[in-house]
């Protein structure tokens, strides 16, 4: 197979966004849109890709990381002088270059493949990936001959009126021979009304000079869809999550209602697994076999093993493991593992904490930097108090112990296996295993007391 290259552009500030993140950056299905294009840039196997940068370089890069070359482009004078910045990597070199921009996330390989394959087996210096368009406003329009022969590329500021209802449009994704595309290049002026190098003035360019010129229409119109603005980029994103939904539906996964889910790129879940309406599943998230995630859970950068039950809840950066269940109205905050067959109920918090198999902690309590062994009841109201105004330090408790409710639990504490904590503890010293720990002031009632208050209602 011969050389590919691919010029990915990703120079452009992106005005009509009106945020202070640069275009390509900002996020589909979780992934910033030039993530997307470069995943997909890859699978086609390419020799050498380079990225143009410009507004927002290093904070590309630092995304891309080495998956990438780069080219700086430090004014914007079009899509023709973004192309040019990489004449210093790839001018000279046999092959044929895919040039593709940044904020096109809904490419797919496959398509990105057809278009090599046609461009080569058409033997052609420049090949146009196009699309037809229902509405082309904003696309620039392929211009064909009487008998379908690409002639140029119109942009809609450029068209005639006649040349404005062409239905044809550029998707702004191009084959080239790489040899032709750069001495193109050099011919290319700014006489349109942008007053910039159109990377398009090269189909006609190549054409005059009775280079072969052809056009590979895409079957999916929505695949070349742009992304300019807000309105686009919650267009794009609805399109990337239904593609994604759909894809783990066909792998087994039931979503009761799958236009009102929320699954990143990249998200992992086993079959069987069942996941309501309002879900959001976000990161690297990994989801095991037969579980079940209830209503409006949010469920970030989390592992989940097989069989474990979640039920309106907020996940993030956690270990769930098997046969365990969240919820309702849980917070696992970061570093939280919940162990095997592990209950943690509604109003429950735990933070930067294990809990190991069958321990049940059932309401309304906070869990934060503490090691919980084995089949501990902890009761309602239980705090592990942390922090000291400076630091954190770390509560563990034994394997089989008992913690009442309203215990306050301040560390650094240590309760051995077998403990007991009396409901409304104040626990600051170390409890051994098999003793009773009781801190709470001793009851003192006073005969007839409550009647001297203004507020006694009785006789």
């Amino acid at each position: 197979m011969e050389n590919r290259y691919a010029i990915i552009l990703a120079a452009g500030k992106g005005t009509r966004m009106k945020s202070k993140l640069y275009k390509v950056l900002h996020p589909v299905a979780g992934k910033p849109m030039v993530e997307h294009i470069i995943e997909q840039v890859e699978e086609t196997k390419p020799t050498e890709v380079v990225t143009i940068v410009g507004h927002g370089a290093e904070a590309i890069k630092g995304h891309l990381g080495d998956r990438s070359q780069y080219a700086l482009q430090n004014e914007q004078k079009g899509t023709g002088h973004a192309v040019m910045q990489a004449s210093a990597l790839l001018e000279g070199k046999k092959g044929t270059t895919l040039v593709i921009t940044g904020d096109t996330p809904l490419l797919k390989a496959e398509t990105l493949n057809n278009l090599f394959e046609y461009h080569q087996g058409k033997n052609a210096s420049a090949t146009i990936l196009t699309a037809h368009a229902e509405d082309p406003t904003g696309y620039g329009r392929i211009i064909r001959d009487r008998v379908g022969i690409v002639e140029k590329i119109v942009e809609q500021k450029d068209a005639s009126n006649q040349e404005a209802l062409v239905q044809e449009i550029n998707t702004g994704t191009f084959c080239f021979d790489n040899e032709a595309l750069f001495s193109a290049l050099s011919k290319i002026n700014t006489n349109n009304s942008q007053g910039e190098y159109y990377l398009t003035d090269i189909i006609e360019i190549l054409k005059k000079e009775g280079k072969t010129i052809a056009a590979y229409q895409m079957d999916i119109f929505e695949e070349a869809m742009g992304v300019n603005d807000r309105v686009a980029l919650a267009e794009a994103n609805k399109i990337m999550h239904r593609r994604l939904n759909k894809m783990h539906m066909m792998n087994g996964v039931t979503l009761v209602d799958p236009e009102n889910t929320y699954i990143d790129e990249g998200v992992i879940i086993g079959s069987d697994t069942v996941i309501e309406a309002g879900v959001q599943i976000k990161g690297a998230t990994v989801i095991g076999e037969d579980c079940f995630i209830g209503a409006n859970s949010e469920i970030v950068d989390s592992k989940i093993a097989d069989n474990v039950k979640i039920i309106q809840s907020v996940l993030e950066k956690s270990v769930v493991h098997k046969d365990a269940d969240v919820g309702p109205f849980a917070h696992l905050r970061p570093n939280a593992e919940i162990g095997e067959r592990v209950h943690i109920g509604n109003f429950v918090e735990v933070k930067n904490a294990s809990l190991d198999e069958d321990t049940k902690v059932g309401h309304l309590t906070y869990v934060g930097d503490a090691k919980l062994g084995k089949d501990i009841n902890v009761g309602c109201g239980v705090v592990f108090v942390n922090y000291d105004g400076q630091a954190k330090h770390q509560t563990i408790i034994g394997d089989h112990s008992f913690i009442g409710s309203n215990v306050n639990l301040v560390s650094p504490v240590t309760v051995e296996k077998n403990a007991m904590i009396a409901a409304g503890s104040t626990i600051t010293k170390d409890v051994a295993e098999h003793d009773l720990a009781i801190a709470r002031a001793k009851q003192e009632n006073k005969a007839g007391y409550a009647k001297k208050f203004p507020y006694f209602k009785g006789e």
